[in-house]
């Protein structure tokens, strides 16, 4: 970071939002004219305990900032997927906040070209004086919300908290992250705080610039199985809409989780209902994909190692494994096409957007599956649906994905490139930099990779179940193509 600082006038400027000459129109947002690339920054902040980690600290961006998104400009970019997050900016306090970093960074921003989403909170649980099931965090999150927009009257696209179904199941039904709850109640309680804080958080930032848009990310893998994981399957189909359909006020007493959410969840009818007669539904639905998204459950389990088992509490279910569906030769796993497509059917009329797309692997299965969500989306496209753009997650890298970012403080980090490669210390392009900057400008990019295969599509991907070659595809159906 260098030493320049921005003033208050220099970096809100006038009391109106931003106008640039190539900035869209939002009402315009379902008639994007091609398919368009954006980036993302991995940008994390978790809670372990009492062990926080940070991936601005990890990957240097915290260190070099302007200097990076100098480098997101070059690419030719639509749209940046950019943190001020609750936990750096506002660490001790509500009302001590650090602006230095995030002035200096928006300040560039806000004359690039590239426009930013701003992220608030990213698979975090808020600062350490709340949680995720705080009964004061959504206030806290709109409270926070406010001062973000106040500072930056001319930002209108916001993410105030990513996947917030994704983090609800990791902190507070699977223990791996801050506050580690392991029930219904804890899951229900955190996500129901995340949804309620985000409608909150958008009310505050739309009190400054009414123009502002949400953009609401998570992840929406699809579950297949066997016949005897029937039920499971269907509330694991059931549950990953929860989060949208929560925000729409679609969680009536008729909707397949309501019960659920009010029974295990120990939610309240009143608090349900207070979404449905505030809804905050989403300018664009952001789905955020990967491999291993897609899960199989098989009751089989001997068949798997015990690490993969489940064993339903206060249920009739069988136990079963539970594994990424593209390691198994039991499975048919959702092509990318079949999951947008899921999407589109569901929410027609909603703009939505790939708002991560990355895979650990050499340069060419880098390539190669950015290359296959680009084709799907784009097939999408030209049938008519309102899909905007496919982002190149993790800009600058990722680390200690591979333990959830639970490694110990001290410990070795497991580093997977991106578009750029920093174990330098200083980003290095990758072949992904030319693919980006390739699709961004043009729609295009040849390279030898692309004409094979990625390695999902070939025997060597599986991992679970080799004893037998029979597939359950007479149980799950053929999957879209």
């Amino acid at each position: 970071m260098t030493e320049r600082h921005l003033s208050q006038q220099s970096h809100a400027g006038d009391d109106s939002p931003r106008h640039r000459a190539d900035s869209r129109d939002p009402e315009s947002l379902q008639s994007s004219p091609r398919l368009e690339m954006w980036g993302g920054l991995e940008c994390t902040i978790n809670r372990v305990g009492d062990y926080w980690s940070d991936q601005d600290a990890w990957n240097g961006h915290g260190t070099r900032g302007v200097d990076d998104l100098r480098l997101f400009d070059s690419l030719g970019l639509r749209m940046v997927r950019y943190p001020v997050l609750w936990e750096a900016t506002a660490p001790d306090s509500p009302d001590e906040l650090h602006w230095d970093e995030p002035d200096e960074r928006m300040g560039f921003l806000r004359d690039a070209t590239v426009e930013p989403i701003v992220g608030l909170l990213h698979h975090g649980s808020g600062p350490r004086y709340t949680s995720l099931v705080d009964p004061e965090f959504p206030a806290g999150l709109e409270a926070y919300a406010a001062r973000v927009a106040e500072r930056y009257p001319w930002a209108t696209y916001y993410t105030p908290v990513n996947e917030p179904l994704t983090t609800a199941r990791f902190s507070g039904l699977y223990g791996v992250w801050y506050p580690h709850g392991r029930d219904d109640r804890v899951f229900a309680r955190a996500l129901y705080n995340e949804v309620r804080g985000t409608s909150l958080a958008m009310r505050a930032i739309r009190r400054v610039n009414p123009a502002a848009r949400l953009v609401q990310t998570d992840d929406l893998g699809r579950a297949t199985g066997t016949e005897a994981t029937a039920p499971r399957v269907a509330f694991e189909n059931d549950r990953r809409w929860l989060g949208f359909d929560l925000l729409m006020g679609r969680v009536t007493p008729g909707h397949p989780m309501y019960t659920y959410l009010t029974t295990q969840g120990g939610l309240t009818e009143g608090e349900l209902q207070l979404l449905v007669d505030e809804p905050c539904p989403p300018d664009v639905i952001g789905i955020n994909h990967y491999l291993t998204g897609n899960r199989f459950l098989d009751d089989r389990i001997d068949l798997y190692p015990r690490n993969t088992w489940c064993q339903p509490v206060g249920t009739q279910e069988v136990p079963y494994a539970d594994v990424p569906a593209m390691q198994t030769p039991r499975a048919s796993s959702p092509t990318v096409t079949s999951v947008l497509r899921e999407v589109w059917d569901r929410y027609p009329d909603v703009p939505f957007a790939v708002t991560e797309v990355h895979v650990d692997g050499d340069p060419d299965t880098q390539l190669q599956w950015l290359w296959e969500v680009w084709r799907a989306a784009s097939r999408l496209h030209r049938e008519g649906a309102p899909i905007l753009a496919v982002t190149a997650w993790s800009l600058l890298g990722t680390f200690d994905w591979n333990t959830l970012c639970t490694t110990p403080s001290g410990g070795d980090l497991y580093y997977e490139p991106g578009v750029f490669d920093v174990r330098s210390g200083v980003p290095r392009p990758t072949p992904l930099t030319a693919m980006v900057r390739s699709l961004a400008t043009t729609g295009t990019f040849d390279h030898p990779a692309l004409e094979r295969d990625g390695y999902w599509r070939h025997d060597s991907r599986f991992r679970f179940a080799h004893q037998s070659i029979e597939t359950v595809q007479e149980i799950t159906g053929e999957l879209a193509s």
